[in-house]
């Protein structure tokens, strides 16, 4: 099976699905991006030959986030649609192994974390930047984020937006497995493999129990997000936020 939806390709064989995405070098994000790829999620979900997906994006960056540069109005209504399309990709029924080369940063950050492991290279980098653009969370993150490695450690990142290197990210568990970048998709494919060999009607229910009720509390707390980040998209700290990020500075923030 080989597919193409948008910018979207899907290639199945020994039930493994790679679903990869090709917006190279750094695969910003829209909605229409998110929705092709919840439509691929679904669509294998009904795939009996498909027990597991890997993934992956073509470029330097796994997910550099929205394009805000590019005029994307990600913090207007196009956010509203956006997690929309984030919470049909948490309601997926099959395991999810991401596979990371570069920075996977804000809403890339959101979407790494719909996966159940993450397969990462040592270029791979990790920050939810939001704060500098002076913006809040989004991508469902103030709930996946600390679920996986920790209150504590997700205030570190949100209230910093430090980037976290892939070292640190294994220790703190946000990271599955270090790969050289000339394994990283045989790792990811063998990890993949792992997990298709078991029982795919067990494999499918072990993992509903471990996520229940995951889609839902990702809905709920992109509403949340989605008030506060429309609230603050027309303060001026947001357009000095996204100016400083794009010209690599720093934020001259005045609580405007």
């Amino acid at each position: 099976m080989n597919s193409k939806y948008g910018d979207v390709s899907v290639m199945l064989e020994a039930h493994i699905a790679r679903v990869e995405i090709h917006r190279p070098p750094h695969n910003y994000f829209d909605p229409p991006l998110i929705r092709d790829l919840a439509d691929v999620f679904l669509s294998l979900d009904a795939e009996d030959a498909c027990r597991v997906l890997v993934l992956a994006s073509e470029g330097k960056s796994f997910c550099a986030g929205a394009n805000f540069g590019a005029g994307n109005e990600i913090t207007s209504g196009g956010a509203s649609l956006l997690y929309e399309q984030a919470v049909r990709l948490f309601r997926s029924r099959k395991p999810v192994v991401a596979e990371i080369q570069g920075a996977a940063v804000g809403g890339g950050l959101g979407l790494a974390l719909v996966a159940d492991f993450r397969v990462v290279s040592p270029e791979a980098r990790f920050s939810a930047n939001f704060v500098k653009l002076g913006i809040h969370p989004g991508f469902g993150l103030t709930y996946t984020l600390p679920r996986l490695i920790g209150v504590q450690r997700a205030n570190l990142m949100f209230l910093t937006g430090r980037w976290i290197g892939a070292d640190v990210a294994a220790a703190w568990g946000l990271a599955d497995v270090l790969a050289p970048p000339e394994r990283l998709r045989e790792e990811a494919m063998q990890l993949a493999a792992g997990i298709a060999e078991g029982a795919p009607l067990a494999v499918e229910s072990t993992r509903a129990t471990l996520r229940s009720g995951i889609a839902e509390a990702v809905r709920r707390q992109t509403d949340h997000e989605f008030a506060e980040q429309s609230r603050l998209a027309s303060t001026q700290d947001h357009h000095e936020g996204i100016r400083a990020v794009s010209e690599r500075r720093p934020g001259k923030f005045t609580r405007a």
